[in-house]
Parts: C-alpha cells; sequence; structure tokens
C-alpha cells in the first residue's frame, strides 16, 4: 500500500491497472493558416509550372490567390525530404545526419541530441516520418506543423507503434531548418520517456529496461528481476502469444510525473498501458517505498502487458484483471498467507463488502487498505474461479471477456458451462469466508 513521502513503507504496495479505451481514429488538424510568398535563402524557389506554349521560361512567383497553396505545398515536401533523411541517418547510426535537420542555435537541436542517443539505445529498428499536415504560419518566415512517425524498438519487423508531435521550422541561411520540436500530446499517451529525456537502456533476452543517468546504478537489478518476470508473464499470456519482448521504463520522481501523461492516483506503485502496434509498456515508480517487492510488482504490471488488448480492458473486468495479476505476482498464495489478507477483511467487515465482483472499482482518493482490499478481493475470486475450473480456463474466460468482448454471462456459460450469477455469488462466498 502506498504511503506519502517520509511514511513508514509497508510490506507491499499496490499497483495500478487503467481501463484504456484508445480512440481509433483520433486525427489532429491543424488549420490552413496564410503563409504569404517568401523567397528562402538557401533553397531552391517552388518551381511554377510554365504555359503549354512557353519555351524554357525562368522560374515566376505564383499568381496571388495561389501563392498560400502552393507555398505551404513546397514546405510540406521539403519538411517530407528532410524528416526521410533525418530516419535514414537515425537507423544508421549517423548522428550528425540526424541533427542535420536542425538549427544549430535553436533548441531543438539539444533535443534530438538527447533523442538520437536514447533511440538507438532502445535499438530502434524502424522510424519512418510523415507529414501530411499543411504547415501553418506561427511568425514571420516561421511555420508549425505536425508530424507522425511509425517506429520500432528491437524487433525489426514489429507491427509499428505511431507517434504525433509539433514541429517549428524557419528559413535560415542554410535553409529551412528544425527550430522547435514539441513533446507529443496526452491524448498521445504522451510524452514518451525518449522524447524528453536521455536514457540509459539495458536489453536482456526478453525485457528492455530502460531509465535515467541518475537511475543508472539500479538498471542491473531491474533487469534481472524483470527477466524473471517475464518468464511468469509468459505463462499467463491472452489474445495472442506472449509479448516478442517486454518495455520497462523505470522512473524517478519527475519522469513519474511526467512520462506518459503522468497524473496517477497517488497510491500507485506501476502501471501498464498500450501505446501501439502489439506493445503494451510497463512503467514502475522508482520511489515507491516497496522496492523489496520489486519482483512482485514487476510480475503484476508485465502480466498485464501480456494480456491487454490494444483498446484497454472493460471497467466490469477489474477484478479479473487484478485478480489475474496478483495470482503470478503472488504465485497462487494461500488466502491466509497472502499479504492483503488482513485489508480484505477490513474490506468485508467494516465496509460490509458481499459483492458483486463487476462493482468492484477504486476511487483515485482511495486510503491504502482499500486499496489493498479490492485487490486482494479479485486475487481470492480468482483463485476460487483457477482452483474449481483450472488456470487455463481462467484465462480463456479471460480471453471471452477482455478480448473477444462477450459479456460476463455469455463468457461464463461458454468457458466454464455455468451461468455467471450462480459463479458470482460463490466467488463471494469463498472471500468472504476466507476473510473470516
Amino acid at each position: 500500500m502506498a504511503e506519502e513521502t517520509g511514511a513508514p513503507a509497508p510490506r507491499r504496495r499496490w499497483s495500478l491497472w487503467l481501463s484504456l479505451g484508445l480512440v481509433a481514429a483520433l486525427v489532429l488538424c491543424v488549420a490552413p493558416v496564410g503563409v504569404g510568398v517568401v523567397v528562402f535563402r538557401g533553397l531552391d524557389s517552388p518551381a511554377w509550372p510554365a504555359s503549354p506554349s512557353a519555351k524554357a521560361e525562368p522560374a515566376r512567383s505564383p499568381v496571388a490567390g495561389d501563392a498560400e497553396r502552393v507555398t505551404a505545398a513546397w514546405l510540406r515536401d521539403r519538411i517530407r525530404a528532410a524528416l526521410v533523411a533525418q530516419g535514414t541517418a537515425l537507423l544508421g547510426g549517423d548522428q550528425a545526419g540526424f541533427l542535420a535537420i536542425a538549427d544549430p542555435a535553436s533548441p531543438a537541436q539539444a533535443t534530438l541530441t538527447a533523442q538520437f542517443a536514447s533511440l538507438r539505445a532502445m535499438k530502434v529498428t524502424r522510424w519512418v516520418p510523415s507529414a501530411d499536415s499543411i504547415p501553418s504560419s506561427v511568425g514571420p518566415r516561421k511555420w508549425r506543423t505536425l508530424i507522425e512517425v511509425e517506429h520500432c524498438f528491437v524487433e525489426p519487423d514489429c507491427k509499428p507503434m505511431t507517434i504525433t508531435y509539433g514541429t517549428v521550422w524557419t528559413d535560415t541561411a542554410a535553409g529551412l531548418k528544425l527550430v522547435g520540436v514539441e513533446p507529443s500530446m496526452s491524448t498521445y499517451d504522451g510524452p514518451r520517456p525518449w522524447e524528453v529525456d536521455q536514457l540509459v537502456v539495458a536489453h536482456g533476452k526478453r525485457v528492455t529496461v530502460a531509465t535515467t543517468k541518475a537511475l543508472r546504478g539500479q538498471l542491473k537489478t531491474v533487469l534481472a528481476e524483470a527477466e524473471k518476470a517475464a518468464v511468469v508473464a509468459d505463462r499467463y499470456a491472452v489474445g495472442g502469444p506472449p509479448p516478442a519482448h517486454y518495455e520497462v521504463f523505470y522512473a524517478g520522481t519527475d519522469q513519474w510525473k511526467r512520462w506518459f501523461g503522468g497524473n496517477r492516483p497517488a497510491w500507485t506503485a506501476g502501471y501498464a498501458l498500450p501505446v501501439g502496434g502489439r506493445q503494451v509498456d510497463v512503467v514502475i515508480n522508482a520511489a515507491a517505498p516497496q522496492r523489496n517487492n520489486l519482483d512482485d510488482l514487476l510480475r503484476h504490471e508485465m502480466t498485464h502487458a501480456s494480456q491487454m488488448p490494444q483498446n484497454g480492458f472493460p471497467t466490469s473486468a477489474w477484478w479479473l484483471v487484478e485478480g489475474l495479476a496478483e495470482l503470478a505476482a503472488s504465485g497462487g498464495a494461500a488466502p491466509r498467507a497472502y499479504d492483503g489478507i488482513e485489508e480484505v477483511r477490513k474490506v468485508v467487515k467494516e465496509r460490509g463488502w458481499a459483492g458483486p465482483l463487476e462493482d468492484l472499482k477504486i476511487a483515485d482518493g482511495a486510503a491504502d487498505w482499500e486499496v489493498a482490499g479490492a485487490y486482494g478481493i479479485g486475487y481470492l475470486a480468482v483463485r476460487q474461479l483457477a482452483e474449481r475450473f483450472g488456470e487455463p480456463a481462467v484465462l480463456a474466460f479471460m480471453q471471452a471477456l477482455t478480448h473477444d468482448r462477450l459479456s460476463i454471462d455469455e463468457a461464463s456459460r461458454e468457458v466454464f458451462g455455468e451461468p455467471w450469477s450462480v459463479l458470482n455469488d460463490q466467488c463471494v462466498a469463498a472471500v468472504r469466508a476466507a476473510a473470516a
């Protein structure tokens, strides 16, 4: 359970499950703004088609009314060409080529320097940028446009993740140059760690762990525990084979507040979230007081990563999702040996909890014992189902409920051969008996 800074550390700290409903198609639109006709230093002027009867006339400026369209399209093409060259340099390990896109005197230079180091350390294998938005004027000889990048780490042929962020460009003596890079927005689960911090990265057989320079001393330990956790999480995979590799980000205090949008409940020690493709990233709060239980926390969150659909879990399945993650984390401990059993007793006796399981939820401002008790109820309910039907059947139930999106009664009848109302009552009875 979480404590405020300086409070005594409890035996365990409870991790966050996020019900993330991803927007299927979210498009940011930049309203076209008049960009005007300009002469770019160091670059060829935009070509203007000559009349069919003309003979080798020199390029001339567009006529009034077409200037904005032609200039904006030309700008977009130049930006696209610069981004393609930058991506080629990144994949080839050419830092100078990656930075050539930026004005050396601008903040973009430092941002790209850190990003290059982080992306190479993360073993970037794919980087395909696109700039389809029409650049908009944001000042004299300055334009802003959105960039979308398909990217992969470690796997050469992964289903790509995408990220969208803003860029600002200006006309310099050396030509069109990047002067500003905006971190991706929380709408897109941003900023991603590699956008805003230079990362130190360690790669194992199944796991990539990334953190900041300040926490590099803990990297070896986190990777070793994550590699062991991956073996467990693989066994609980739902919706297909286990992930080809797991990504774990180990966040310091400032990073915890910023990475992937921050803004987590105070009791949170870790979370998992889908970031596109088939990738589900895990974030661990390095400031959590129970670092001696890092192994439990990693097993819990990496089990989420092996089970989570890209459109998130339905909220009504919270008890099942967290119960299975706790089953993986605890190794199937007997009810009386389970770390959260006292908190379960408190929820059952003081709150009078009597189900149903679908209504089990945690408020953001919940007390630590309420959080631990809710997780424990999910665990005990899942353990009851696993004892009666076996773990494979429980995983099939989760598949039907969270990936196939059957109703809970349909999933129960299909997998267990019984109506959910009956099984819910049996699970609630088992939880209350364990808390007696």
